[in-house]
């Protein structure tokens, strides 16, 4: 046997000599490449599967905003964004709000989805959310209910 590191056996139990493959460096480098490229085409592939009905943000031309509901929209990018999704059905911390006034009755609470009742939660709140009557004119509530009525 030859003399090496202690635990080391450079033969097997035939006694012929291990062979140690040593991939070389830059190949060790490729495959460290692709291993992140599969990675990244994983996460991609799952996040098309997992049904996202987000699309992308769209101009106030391209959505057909007059200039009202593109004020709305202003007030909601400032106020609303943070907790609602404009063109999903899904929430982040409040419901998303695509499509609220295409239903007789609001998701969450079951009231009537008119401008009445709407205007009311926008001024007053909800258990989660904070009043906006103090901060928000009467035209900005109808700015932010115009830009609604589009989602």
């Amino acid at each position: 046997m030859s003399v090496g590191k202690p635990g080391e056996n450079k033969y097997d139990r035939m006694g012929t000599k291990k062979l140690r493959i040593i991939e070389p460096r830059h190949r060790r480098g490729l495959s460290v490449v692709w291993l992140l490229i599969a990675a990244f085409g994983g996460w991609l592939a799952l996040a098309s599967f997992m049904g996202c009905d987000v699309e992308r943000r769209k101009s106030d031309a391209e959505l057909g905003l007059n200039p009202q509901q593109a004020t709305g929209r202003k007030i909601y990018d400032n106020y609303c964004d943070r907790c609602h999704r404009p063109y999903s059905t899904k929430g982040k911390k409040g419901p998303g709000l695509k499509g609220i006034f295409q239903h007789q009755y609001l998701s969450l609470s079951g009231l009537p989805a008119n401008d009445d009742r709407v205007g009311d939660i926008i001024r007053n709140g909800r258990p989660d959310m904070p009043a906006y009557g103090q901060t928000l004119s009467q035209q900005d509530i109808r700015d932010l209910l115009a830009y609604l009525h589009t989602l």
